[in-house]
């Protein structure tokens, strides 16, 4: 099981490295090659920095289209906050930007009368029983570092999160797993997040 984390150019991929190493992943390469990343089975797209340059960065490393046939194709896909946004059909972080198009839905700004970014441990509501959460209890509290929060428009949700409103802080759909927080800075209920997506990719592959 060949696992992938993609670059963008967004940093913070050494820890997740270390983290999914961890759970038990084996031969896990960070790559901006599209012909690597093209030769996945896993991959994992973390992220922190904004949308817009993270599309930039991926169209001048002609990775839109291993990303999107990788998706296609049934097989995992792990999305880590910034991973998680990129999904969706736009932004508005930095003026309108496209997305990969994946999932319906919008990425907007959280409610400007919270303070921004929203930084800190907070608790997670399960929304719907999840291979995601397996484990994890009703409530537990997981590391965000955002500003933006994504908004679908088909029924994705597997968890939310209070901070000024109820926002979607993971999403499940088939082989598309994607979280809003860190799961690699999260502690013992991120790690296990992580082993059930190791879990889940073992099943599928």
């Amino acid at each position: 099981m060949r696992t992938v984390v993609v670059d963008c150019g967004s940093g913070n991929l050494r820890s997740v490295v270390k983290a999914l190493d961890h759970v038990g992943f084996k031969n896990v390469v960070i790559s901006s090659d599209p012909d690597e990343v093209g030769r996945s089975d896993v991959l994992v797209f973390p992220g922190q920095g904004a949308f817009r340059n993270a599309m930039v960065n991926l169209i001048q490393a002609d990775l839109v289209k291993p990303i999107l046939r990788h998706i296609e194709a049934g097989k995992p896909f792990l999305g880590i906050c910034l991973g998680l946004q990129i999904l969706f059909e736009r932004s508005y972080e930095h003026g309108k930007t496209e997305g990969l198009g994946v999932l319906k839905g919008e990425v907007v700004l959280l409610p400007r009368n919270v303070k921004l970014p929203h930084i800190g441990w907070n608790q997670v509501w399960i929304r719907k029983g999840s291979k995601i959460f397996e484990g994890i209890d009703d409530g537990d509290y997981f590391y965000f570092v955002h500003s933006y929060h994504v908004v679908p428009e088909e029924d994705v949700v597997a968890s939310t999160t209070d901070y000024g409103i109820h926002f979607v802080s993971a999403i499940e759909k088939e082989n598309l797993w994607g979280v809003q927080f860190h799961p690699e800075k999260s502690q013992k209920k991120g790690l296990r997040v992580l082993e059930n997506f190791r879990r889940f990719c073992e099943e599928v592959l």
